[in-house]
């Protein structure tokens, strides 16, 4: 039986009736601001530039490079820190537009390669974070009591297993206690062959790499996902989380001694990840003092709600560098000029990464911290053009200085 056109009409009417009316209740998210180094308010950085017939030249001497490493020499790497800033340098940068991978990440002939091992770990082993999901394909909404902050009502308990890798580069002393960095969101594989080059350059100490997956579904994240709890939230839980839980299992499966000194211990992460490395270090000064972001989330995603940190992560750049003494923190991170802006509909105005992290970089300049922050232009969120070129020298930059104390 065919359906009769009016009653066509009448639904084509009510469905754009309830697309209008939930478009009106939905606010259209703002358009992006404009990200430009030089705009007032953000931090008076420096440029680093190369003209175009330099970019062409070691374009083409990478290139060369990468067909042959063993026929290169030490002249490919001093000639390619020019696109970097300095890594005897503090402040601000401006890098790009445009981005090569770095030499040091090329496998070299006669360059000691170290050993890698994982291990797994179940929630129900955590007394710290005994694991929450929030349901796929869900997201919180804006508490109407507090636009702070959201309600997450399909956020529910839940088992997890996250895997831990650690490698050990061949120069570390069996029994001695071994500098090492913390990496969030689990193993980058291309690190091995990039700290075994800087290593053999003298550029950085031999220290041992631990990858740290985040817990939960690898799709899940922010307000009521297990990677945001661990991540996103203000406080020392996290830190906790990994010095009575990982540490003492990464030094039995690896048969390491992990150092105590906190200017043999760093801390490295992207977006969320960076966000909780720069905790780490913050609340607990006396295990971290080197700490290294691309496009950090230092922005309103903590959740649950904390009224002594209301806004999360973005109280950093807003509070808590101001509010205390300096601490020994060295920090360099990274922000795109396309980064992230306002992607849920919380509105709060403290969810642009940019302004976040140029808001940080001010800060920390007024309370005379260590810091390198570069922005990078024709980048977004944790962008792996940028990482590839900058993270060598970021690496250098965050290890000077570090001499491992002589035994008692």
């Amino acid at each position: 039986m065919k359906t009769p056109r009016i009653l066509v009409v009448l639904a084509l009417a009510t469905l754009l009736s309830i697309s209008h009316s939930f478009a009106a209740a939905t606010p259209a998210r703002p358009p992006a601001p404009v990200r430009d180094p030089n705009t007032p308010g953000f931090v008076k950085a420096t440029p680093i530039t190369l003209s175009d017939d330099n970019m062409t030249k070691l374009k083409a001497a990478l290139a060369s490079f990468i067909a042959k490493p063993d026929a290169a020499d030490q002249a490919i790497f001093t000639q390619f820190s020019a696109v970097n800033p300095p890594v005897t340098a503090e402040g601000n940068f401006i890098i790009g537009p445009d981005y090569l991978r770095a030499p040091e990440y090329t496998k070299q002939p006669g360059v000691p390669h170290g050993t890698e091992l994982s291990f797994t770990m179940n929630s129900t082993d955590s007394k710290i974070y005994p694991g929450i999901d929030r349901d796929p394909g869900t997201a919180g909404t804006v508490d109407p009591n507090n636009p702070d902050t959201m309600l997450v009502p399909t956020s529910h308990p839940a088992p997890y297993t996250r895997k831990v890798t650690v490698y050990v580069p061949a120069q570390i002393a069996p029994g001695a206690p071994a500098p090492f960095m913390v990496t969030a969101d689990g193993f980058d594989s291309s690190l091995p062959t990039v700290l075994d080059n800087l290593i053999a350059q003298h550029r950085i100490p031999a220290f041992i790499l631990i990858g740290i997956a985040h817990g939960g579904r690898s799709d899940s994240d922010a307000q009521g996902s297990e990677r945001g709890l661990e991540y996103d939230t203000v406080s020392d839980a996290y830190t906790q989380f990994v010095e009575t839980e990982v540490l003492p299992r990464v030094e039995k499966a690896a048969h390491v001694t992990l150092t105590k000194d906190p200017e043999g211990r760093a801390t490295m992460g992207s977006s969320s990840g960076g966000a909780a490395a720069l905790t780490m270090a913050w609340f607990h000064p006396e295990l971290y003092h080197r700490v290294l972001t691309y496009s950090g989330t230092f922005v309103n995603q903590q959740w649950p709600f904390n009224p002594k940190i209301p806004h999360g992560a973005w109280e950093y750049p807003e509070h808590l560098i101001a509010d205390y003494p300096a601490k020994p923190i060295r920090l360099w991170f990274e922000v795109g000029d396309r980064d992230n802006y306002n992607p849920n509909p919380m509105r709060d105005g403290m969810h642009d990464w940019t302004v976040a992290n140029e808001h940080l970089a001010a800060a920390l300049a007024a309370k005379g911290y260590h810091f390198q922050f570069v922005f990078a232009l024709n980048a977004g969120h944790t962008d792996r053009s940028v990482r590839a070129q900058t993270l060598p020298d970021a690496l250098q930059w965050l290890w000077q200085g570090y001499a491992p104390k002589p035994a008692k």
